[in-house]
C-alpha cells in the first residue's frame, strides 16, 4: 500500500493525472493487497484482464495470479524471494514451480525482470525496505509518465526521518539491477 502512494504522489509531483486504488481482502491476515495505479487520461483506477502496461509484484506467486492482467504489452517487474501461505509451510498446500511458471509468462508479456529484492533490502538496512527495491527497479524497467527524481522525491515527502536513508538506498538497489 505504500508503494501504491509513493507511485500516486510521484504522479502528482510531475503533474500526471492519477488514480489509487486498493483492494485490501484479507490482508490484516497475511493475504492479498492488490493495487491499481492508472495514470494520463484514464478515468478508472481499475486495471481489467489484459489491460495493465505494468505488473509490480512483491511475491512470485502473486505475480502468477495477476497474471489475467497483462497481455503481450505488459512489463512485469517482481521479486523472485518466495512468502509461502500457511498451507504450503504447514505441508497441506504445494507452493508452485515459479521458475517454469515464469518461463511460460516471459511468452505472454512484453518483459519480464525478476530480482531478489528481499536480498537487497536486506543489503540497504532492512527487509521492510523491499517495496522500495521493487520501486526502484520500476523506475529502470518500465516506461513510466514519472521518473526516477519523481518518485525519490515522494520517498523523501512520505518516509520517516529514521526509514529515508535505507528506503533511498534500496531504491538505488533496485533501480541498478
Amino acid at each position: 500500500m505504500l508503494a501504491t502512494g509513493l507511485i500516486g504522489e510521484a504522479a502528482l509531483i510531475a503533474g500526471v493525472n492519477v488514480n489509487v486504488s486498493e483492494i485490501h481482502g484479507m490482508a490484516q491476515r497475511g493475504g492479498v493487497v492488490e493495487s491499481a495505479v492508472t495514470m494520463g487520461d484514464i478515468m478508472s483506477p481499475i486495471v481489467s484482464d489484459g489491460e495493465a502496461d505494468i505488473l509490480l509484484s512483491f511475491e512470485p506467486s502473486e505475480t502468477l495470479r495477476s497474471g489475467a492482467k497483462c497481455s503481450k504489452l505488459t512489463t512485469v517487474i517482481t521479486n523472485s524471494h518466495p512468502l509461502h501461505p500457511f498451507t504450503v509451510a504447514i505441508g497441506k498446500g504445494v507452493y508452485p514451480d515459479i521458475e517454469a511458471a515464469f518461463e511460460v509468462m516471459r511468452g505472454r508479456v512484453k518483459k519480464l525482470f525478476a530480482i531478489n529484492a528481499n536480498a537487497l533490502a536486506h543489503e540497504a538496512g532492512s527487509v521492510l525496505s523491499m517495496n522500495m527495491v521493487m520501486l526502484g527497479a520500476m523506475a529502470k524497467h518500465a516506461e513510466l509518465p514519472i521518473t526516477p527524481n519523481h518518485l525519490k522525491q515522494a520517498i523523501k515527502e512520505n518516509t520517516k526521518a529514521s526509514f529515508l536513508d535505507i528506503n533511498l538506498k534500496a531504491f538505488d538497489l533496485g533501480y541498478n539491477t
